[in-house]
């Protein structure tokens, strides 16, 4: 089996593929070829992975002025055209979009050539590439019950996003070394806002390290994944207070990052939020506010479930955030609470549905 991901520009629409990728070859021994941009996420982390990747040109239209536009639908052209000459010499059994503008050219050839396609959803409000695509495609794959009443009946599977077998079976005990953290007496919390760090998230959290030094620094410790721009404010901002904490651009190693947080502040994306679910981790959220409601609406639909607790963006402060870390320090009843309903939220085995999925569409077509 020949299969091509299409899909990046974030980690939201990335890490979903990867661990479907992984999926596949582990159920099916398939050939897994990604597409994506060389701006992208999916340009460093993908080549880690082990998997070939091509680049193709995308750019998004949502919100863009009218020559930008103009732009995008030249560069979804070449996209397609591009595309169909990788087709021509990978020749896919199935092609899947995991979501956003970087999947629609190989979709759209794809579904020229003839080549069976699965969509992936991965939030509550799907967006509008994914609306778009799901017309042409042979299946959608949901992660939450009410998205699929966006998409056509009869074709829409709830599946749960996908998340990485390693996520899943990190060791706790043997996941403190590799960031230099300390493995017994701490209360370790993990900070990330994205693949590009978050400065309002970097910001709060430095900004309360002021509310938590008395009593605590012998306590806590923090695993920071903050973003190049704001990387050497935010550990001076640590070395400055005294706590202990490992500070990085970007963490590859979000097995073990998972592993060792006793609690997780973060944004709310997709992915985020299926790994969380699917460890069973507490967590406070902070949807990303520039990009639609996905991500509010997502976080909220944790909360409701006693799955996360919630903060906008706009209400972040400092005196808050050590108001939630000093919270989930204190309540270890709550923390198991919220553990168990995330873990009820979560879908961890989304990676083996899906490729089920995979397998069922390309037989149907080999098939006929």
């Amino acid at each position: 089996m020949r299969v091509a991901i299409a899909g990046g520009g974030s980690g939201g629409h990335l890490y979903p593929g990867l661990a479907l990728a992984e999926e596949l070859k582990k159920r099916f021994g398939a050939e897994i070829m990604f597409i994506g941009t060389e701006k992208g996420l999916e340009s460093r982390v993908v080549p880690k992975e082990g998997y070939k990747i091509t680049f193709l040109p995308a750019e998004g239209v949502a919100g863009k002025p009218a020559l930008r536009k103009l732009r995008a639908a030249a560069k979804l052209l070449r996209s397609v055209i591009g595309a169909k000459r990788l087709f021509d010499t990978f020749e896919p059994d199935i092609v899947v979009g995991t979501g956003g503008y970087v999947s629609v050219g190989p979709v759209l050839s794809a579904r020229l050539l003839s080549i069976p396609v699965l969509i992936m959803e991965q939030n509550v409000v799907p967006g509008a590439a994914n609306r778009l695509l799901a017309r042409i495609s042979g299946a959608v794959a949901a992660t939450y019950m009410e998205s699929t009443r966006h998409f056509p009946k009869g074709k829409t599977y709830l599946t749960g996003n996908p998340v990485r077998a390693g996520i899943l079976s990190a060791e706790k005990a043997a996941s403190f070394g590799p960031f230099g953290l300390e493995p017994e007496g701490f209360f370790t919390v993990l900070v990330f806002g994205g693949s590009s760090g978050s400065t309002s998230i970097n910001r709060a959290v430095t900004e309360g390290l002021a509310h938590l030094e008395h009593g605590l620094r012998e306590r806590l410790q923090f695993l920071h994944q903050c973003g190049h721009r704001d990387y050497q404010a935010v550990r001076e901002a640590y070395r400055g207070a005294g706590f202990k904490a490992m500070v990085a651009p970007f963490i590859y190693q979000m097995a073990e990052a998972y592993a060792v947080a006793d609690m997780v502040i973060s944004r709310a994306g997709a992915t985020t939020l299926a790994e969380l679910t699917a460890l069973g981790k507490p967590s406070v959220l902070v949807p990303y506010p520039h990009a639609g409601a996905h991500q509010e609406f997502n976080a909220r639909k944790l909360e409701e479930f006693g799955a996360a607790r919630l903060i906008m963006d706009e209400d972040l402060s400092g005196r808050l955030v050590a108001e939630e870390i000093r919270f989930f320090m204190d309540n270890e009843g709550e923390r198991t609470e919220m553990a168990d309903r995330s873990r009820t939220v979560g879908r961890p085995d989304a990676a083996m549905r899906t490729a089920e999925l995979v397998r069922s569409l390309v037989r149907m077509k080999r098939s006929v």
